[in-house]
């Protein structure tokens, strides 16, 4: 397998993990409440989420931006949770072109962050590289390629259920919405950062490396060192 094809493996099976489904809520909170019938602003919002993460995945990477992964960690569910909360608040509203562009905003802006988070698993994983051009295209790529197995799954399942199924739509975003909240909540609490002595944060391990990274990450780097 090439490196290429290696990295945008990485890139989708990240965004798929089940293990580390932030991302995924993001998308369902923001996709999932549309239908197939919706698919131009669906294809506008999942621009948006596009457009964040990919800048500040390729800064940070690159080494133009930095920040604390901790609070990054943090702020990521806190988006989602911001999302779910605003679908709440927005459950009898009908979409209107202001609401719609001020939607587009709120994605673009939390994709910035999302993308943060992004690139601490691409550093982590990308050791010794003399180039990080094709690992950063590949993985962003296979994001991208992630990205729009889920939505369409997502678009898939709401079509059925509102479609098919006859469910009434204020009460399948209303579940969707708690679902989301109530989860996000909880990985805030998990994600705050207890006290550790220096001994501890000398040792640490990157953090929240999926399953299906193990033995690539290992891989990778042995390839990077002996290069």
């Amino acid at each position: 397998m090439s490196d290429f094809s290696l990295w945008f493996k990485t890139g989708v099976l990240h965004i798929t993990d089940w293990q580390g489904y932030d991302h995924m809520l993001f998308l369902l909170i923001t996709m999932g409440v549309f239908i197939w019938r919706d698919i131009k602003t669906v294809l506008t919002n999942i621009s948006g989420f596009t457009v964040g993460h990919s800048i500040t995945l390729i800064l940070s990477t690159l080494e133009f931006i930095h920040y604390s992964s901790e609070l990054i960690e943090i702020l990521i569910p806190t988006t989602i949770a911001i999302s779910a909360i605003l679908q709440l608040f927005t459950l009898n509203k009908t979409p209107s072109k202001n609401n719609q562009t001020i939607q587009f905003s709120i994605i673009l802006i939390f994709g910035l962050i999302h993308g943060m988070g992004l690139s601490t698993l691409l550093k982590s994983m990308l050791g010794k590289e003399e180039s990080i051009v094709q690992p950063l295209l590949a993985f962003n790529l296979g994001i991208e390629f992630g990205q729009i197995l889920i939505v369409s799954i997502l678009l898939t399942i709401s079509t059925l259920c509102l479609k098919i199924w006859h469910i009434q739509s204020r009460d399948f975003k209303l579940f969707i919405a708690a679902f989301v909240l109530s989860l996000s909540l909880k990985m805030i609490i998990e994600r705050i950062p207890a006290e550790r002595n220096d001994s501890e944060k000398s040792c640490e391990i990157p953090q929240k490396l999926p399953t299906f990274v193990n033995t690539q990450y290992l891989n990778i780097n042995e390839f990077s060192l002996h290069a």
